[in-house]
């Protein structure tokens, strides 16, 4: 089933590119709780990950609240709530910066470090299952396709 079948709207709408972007979005953000819950991951948000994963992936590197909102294209209000929730949950913990009380430098935790390490290879295990049967040509034109829409958008 290619989740087009399930649309409750009529034929034109659902080859529209803001319908397929969300059909996409939606489905891979159940694609990652089904598979986070297999691997014992049931608490971590898909963007709960992805920031975990940023963090991870620079934590040689000076991350801010600033970074997390231009980095991931989310409102500042957004990106306060997922960090507040992060910090309770353990994941991350924000440290003054010396010389401006407000800028709080963004880390993880031990426990927010061994959850970007599980979610990353759940990521890399979970995208070769939706890959499965995609040609490396489709996928180039897929990329393509992609970033020329991101372009476009951001105009």
């Amino acid at each position: 089933m290619d989740g087009f079948e399930e649309c409750a709207c009529d034929e034109a709408d659902k080859y529209k590119i803001g319908h397929v972007i969300r059909e996409l979005h939606g489905a891979f953000g159940k694609k990652f709780m089904a598979c986070g819950m297999e691997a014992g991951l049931d608490e971590v948000t898909l963007m709960h990950g992805w920031i975990m994963g940023y963090l991870h992936h620079n934590q040689e590197k000076a991350v801010y609240q600033k970074t997390i909102e231009s980095n991931f294209n989310i409102r500042r209000s957004t990106v306060t709530a997922i960090l507040q929730l992060m910090e309770k949950k353990g994941y991350i913990k924000r440290s003054a910066v010396e010389g401006d009380a407000r800028l709080k430098q963004l880390s993880l935790t031990e426990q927010g470090t061994a959850i970007a390490v599980k979610t990353k290879a759940m990521i890399g295990n979970m995208e070769s299952k939706i890959l499965e049967g995609v040609d490396p040509e489709q996928l180039e034109i897929f990329y393509e396709v992609a970033q020329k829409l991101i372009t476009n958008m951001n105009q």
